[in-house]
């Protein structure tokens, strides 16, 4: 069953030193660590390492994967096929898109959802960027007043777009989920 995923918005390619620097954090934070090549990774990321302890009674080492697109890393292709059907994000965060990352939780229980937005926020605290988070309808008037907030749009579907500050604030609300 495959679980929610967020992506990361990037002005720029991300800085071999920050690609480094992630790495280190991964590996640190991950009871399985897998390179598949430079920016993407099969993990297992422990839980508690983001500061998680309510697990819901399941284990806490969640199979996830962080993949770095864009030109010169990554698979271009799939970069441009995920932002094909994108509004023109310019006015929305202040760039449009060169690169992004990916991540991709492979369950969907309520600590996979919360592994999700937390790895995603640590993520940016190490490479920058914009968290493109697409919304449930009624999920919209929850989000609104969060910290970090940098867009939001409702049409054609609802998204917040945020900081790290925000993807926290949200993680932190009662009953959060990411939409698959």
């Amino acid at each position: 069953m495959s679980g929610p995923v967020l992506v990361i918005e990037l002005a720029e390619a991300v800085p071999s030193a920050s690609i480094q620097r992630l790495r280190g954090f991964l590996v640190g934070a991950s009871t399985h660590f897998e390179e598949k090549r430079v920016g993407e990774y099969d993990l297992n990321i422990d839980a508690e390492s983001l500061g998680i302890t309510d697990t819901g009674g399941i284990d806490g080492r969640r199979p996830v994967m962080v993949s770095l697109m864009g030109p010169g890393v990554g698979d271009e292709a799939i970069f441009d096929a995920e932002h094909a059907d994108e509004v023109d994000q310019q006015p929305l965060i202040g760039f449009t898109p060169t690169h992004a990352v990916d991540v991709i939780a492979f369950c969907n229980r309520p600590v996979d959802h919360v592994v999700t937005a937390l790895l995603t926020a640590a993520i940016m605290d190490i490479i920058g960027g914009v968290a493109n988070a697409e919304l449930r309808v009624d999920q919209v008037s929850i989000v609104a007043d969060l910290p970090g907030i940098v867009a939001k749009m409702t049409d054609p579907w609802p998204a917040a777009y945020g900081s790290a500050e925000f993807l926290r604030a949200w993680a932190d609300q009662p009953g959060f989920r990411l939409l698959k």
